[in-house]
């Protein structure tokens, strides 16, 4: 796996062997940040369920001012720690090293906010409803942000929760991204 465009531009991403890491597929990764580009430049990136890292990575590459990392497995947190280093080790980067939704938390109660968040969870087990609900009441989105939630395809997003409304899903094969925003916007 490679970053795909920007400043580290094909530098290798190291994926974790032997764990379920779901890394999100390079086509995936394009299409996301060709619907992205004009929001990415100088952006607050948050990467939830981040793995490897590669969407955050992927935006510090193209632009973003600063990228927000939150993973809990102590494994996939060593080769994430590593590729921050091999393709971003200038960047304004942080590593939460917590479960997402309390990581979400922590954030919440720090008043971060981002521009551009990005949800991966493991799919089917309802995580993107809550880290939703988070983001929400948690005010974690920027006014004219965007959050983007990777679900397979099948899956139903929610069309609404809290102020985030659901206004756009694209799939790319078996993997669907769904753009929520504030209601209005």
């Amino acid at each position: 796996m490679r970053i795909l465009g920007g400043s580290a531009r094909s530098r290798r991403l190291t994926v974790p062997r032997g764990t379920t890491v779901r890394a999100t597929a390079a086509r995936v990764r394009e299409a996301l940040f060709n619907i992205l580009a004009p929001l990415v430049a100088g952006s607050r990136f948050l990467d939830v369920f981040a793995g490897t890292g590669s969407v955050g990575l992927e935006a510090l590459s193209r632009g973003a001012g600063e990228a927000c990392f939150i993973e809990a497995n102590p494994r996939v947190l060593k080769v994430l720690r590593a590729n921050v280093v091999r393709t971003a080790p200038d960047a304004a980067a942080r590593i939460i090293a917590a479960d997402a939704l309390h990581g979400l938390c922590l954030l919440a109660s720090e008043g971060k906010i981002f521009d551009i968040i990005y949800i991966d969870p493991p799919y089917g087990r309802g995580y993107e409803q809550r880290a939703l609900e988070i983001i929400s009441s948690g005010c974690l989105l920027a006014p004219e942000g965007v959050c983007v939630v990777e679900t397979r395809k099948g899956d139903i997003p929610p069309e609404r929760v809290g102020a985030l409304v659901l206004y756009r899903s694209k799939r790319y094969g078996d993997t669907v991204l769904n753009f929520y925003r504030y209601e209005g916007r």
